[in-house]
């Protein structure tokens, strides 16, 4: 995750960013997304979960969500995304999350907002969820073809209206596509008209239907557009004054692509710039990022269900996290990961961290692989006389993959 307002704020302030802590020596729990249940009443395109509107046996008990819910404790973890499927849909989402509050975590809700009415929004204020974010795929057509309802769109707002009017604070969540760029503008300015606290766009990656459908992954020059509005965007708010968040997932190149930015728009603030982006380091997935499926599956993160590092059923979440046995974790635990091919070759490697590993292990079956997402030329990366870079399109399909991953 790249909080994008909280660079652009540093600098106008002149403040410092946190630091990352070492990989290995970390003493703070990963933020935990935590898919509590995989049914939803959508069955949205770009959806990783692949969920839909049946129960999934298998999937956690209350009881056992408390338990694991104190080995997370215990283990440094300060931060839960409840997540589902909808997790509305979920019987005991409020005796969940009033447990998670009480035990002092940040707990935030990922919803599709439309379930969230005047039957339910008295106990979603009485939770008093950090965060709750709502999707939003683009206006009005392209949300409800995206979840393939009509109508979802005007629920989902409301959903967001009612949480606003019950003063939680609020995210619009987009996922960037080709098929939905257009409507960025848009949704920038209902941000602005319906006086909503955080905008969270996520570039597509390759999981769940998501990986299905990637043919409609955006080509390179709509999504430097799409950060070149969304930078512009934010560095107004802060000129401004204004306190709203900007935060991209899924593609740490925008943390590089943002100092090319600067040095067109803010030259003067470049050094302070590049110094908080180092510290960030770019991609934590399987380092600060983690995720737990509604079979209790663990995740280097949200995109990895194709890849079981253990299960909270058989052992404690703790116990797996820290466990580098596992190949692929070692290397993601690595503070100079193995990747190959171009990444290797860049000079700003140390900044995005390798970028996305899924997408890399989507298309082609190797975790080490270049990431195909990255959207900055060679020249400005430094890399020359490379071969023909992966081309998202057409895609290549990802060999049978087996657990164990090659580090070399």
């Amino acid at each position: 995750m790249f909080r994008l307002s909280r660079y652009l704020h540093a600098l106008q302030n002149s403040t410092s960013s946190e630091r990352r802590s070492a990989p290995i020596a970390n003493m703070t729990g990963p933020v935990v997304i935590w898919n509590l249940i995989r049914r939803c009443n959508l069955t949205c395109k770009h959806c990783y979960a692949t969920s839909t509107d049946k129960d999934f046996p298998g999937e956690l008990s209350t009881e056992k969500v408390f338990e694991v819910m104190d080995d997370l404790q215990a283990s440094g973890t300060k931060v839960l995304i409840l997540s589902g499927g909808e997790p509305l849909m979920r019987h005991d989402i409020f005796e969940i999350s009033h447990r998670a509050k009480a035990m002092g975590f940040y707990v935030g809700l990922s919803s599709n907002g439309t379930l969230i009415d005047a039957d339910n929004i008295d106990k979603i204020k009485q939770v008093d969820y950090d965060y709750v974010g709502i999707s939003i795929d683009g206006t009005r057509s392209t949300h409800d073809r995206f979840r393939q309802k009509i109508g979802a769109y005007d629920e989902a707002l409301r959903g967001l209206r009612l949480c606003r009017d019950a003063n939680l604070k609020i995210g619009l969540r987009f996922t960037l596509t080709q098929d939905n760029a257009q409507d960025l503008p848009q949704l920038l300015q209902l941000m602005e008209d319906e006086n909503i606290d955080k905008f969270y766009l996520s570039h597509l990656n390759y999981a769940g239907r998501g990986n299905k459908n990637r043919a409609s992954d955006l080509h390179y020059q709509m999504t430097r557009n799409a950060m070149d509005l969304l930078f512009a965007t934010c560095w107004a708010d802060v000129q401004s004054g204004k306190k709203r968040e900007f935060v991209t997932g899924n593609n740490d190149a925008d943390g590089v692509y943002l100092l090319h930015w600067a040095q067109q728009h803010i030259p003067q603030h470049v050094p302070a710039l590049t110094q908080k982006l180092e510290r960030w380091g770019g991609n934590s997935s399987g380092i600060n990022i983690a995720n737990i499926d509604n079979l209790g599956n663990v995740h280097p993160d949200t995109m990895w269900w194709d890849y079981t590092l253990g299960s909270v059923k058989q052992r404690p979440f703790s116990e797996i996290w820290q466990d580098t046995s596992d190949s692929l974790m070692a290397g993601l635990k690595q503070k100079k990961r193995p990747v190959q091919g171009r990444c290797a070759e860049c000079n700003s490697l140390h900044i995005c961290g390798g970028n996305s590993r899924t997408r890399a292990w989507q298309l082609t079956g190797n975790p080490w692989a270049e990431d195909p997402g990255c959207y900055l030329s060679d020249a400005e990366i430094g890399v020359s006389d490379m071969p023909q870079r992966i081309a998202i399109t057409p895609y290549h399909k990802a060999s049978e993959k087996s657990k164990t991953v090659a580090l070399d």
